[in-house]
C-alpha cells in the first residue's frame, strides 16, 4: 500500500469514527433569587478562556464533558448501570469550575454542534438553584463571571442559544416557583 492509499484509508476511518462518536456535555443554568427580592432571579454566566477551542472569549453557562473517569471508579447504581450521570456530572463540573454547590436540578433542552476538530458534541442543558459557596473560577477555562437578569444578559456576547435557554428557565420559574 502506498502513502496516498494509506492516507485515504486513514481519512475514511476517521470519518467513520466521527459519524459514530460524540462528546457529551452538560451545562447548568444556575439561578439565584436575589435576597429580599423574591421572584427576581439572577443567572450565572461565565466568560470562556481565549484558549478554549470552541467559542473562545464568549459568555456561556458553566458545565463540561462527561468523561469515563467521572464514573468508572464509583459504585454502580444497578447491576450494570450508573444512574443520573447528567446530574452528577453537572454537580461536579459546577463545583470544579465555579466553587458553587447547586440543588434542584432540572432539564432545559438538548442540542448538538460540530467542534472545530470535526467531532459532534451533544449538549444537555440543565438548570439548578444556587445552594451555597462563593465563586472562585477555574481560570484555565473561565476568565470572568456575572450574575445577570434577563435584560442584563442581552448585553453580553453569549454563545448562541444561551439567552433563549435562560428564558426557558425563567418561564419554568414563573410557572413552578421554587423557594428556599
Amino acid at each position: 500500500m502506498d502513502t496516498e492509499q494509506s492516507t485515504q484509508q486513514s481519512t475514511q476511518q476517521l470519518t467513520q469514527v466521527k459519524e459514530k462518536t460524540n462528546y457529551v456535555s452538560v451545562t447548568g443554568i444556575i439561578r439565584r433569587v436575589e435576597p429580599g427580592r423574591q421572584g427576581q432571579n439572577k443567572y450565572l454566566i461565565c466568560k470562556r478562556s481565549p484558549n478554549e477551542k470552541a467559542f473562545p472569549n464568549k459568555w456561556c453557562v458553566p458545565g463540561g464533558k462527561i468523561e469515563q473517569k467521572d464514573f468508572i471508579n464509583t459504585s454502580k447504581d444497578t447491576k450494570d448501570h450508573w444512574l443520573n450521570i447528567f446530574e452528577k456530572t453537572l454537580v461536579k463540573e459546577i463545583l470544579e469550575e465555579t466553587n458553587l454547590k447547586i440543588k434542584n436540578i432540572g432539564y432545559v433542552s438538548s442540542l448538538v454542534f460540530i467542534r472545530p476538530n470535526g467531532f459532534s458534541t451533544i449538549i444537555v442543558s440543565l438548570y439548578a438553584d444556587y445552594d451555597s459557596g462563593t465563586i472562585k473560577l477555574n481560570d484555565e477555562e473561565l476568565t470572568n463571571y456575572a450574575w445577570v437578569n434577563l435584560e442584563e444578559a442581552k448585553k453580553y456576547d453569549l454563545i448562541e442559544n444561551i439567552y433563549e435557554q435562560i428564558c426557558e428557565v425563567e418561564k419554568k420559574n414563573n410557572t413552578n416557583h421554587i423557594t428556599d
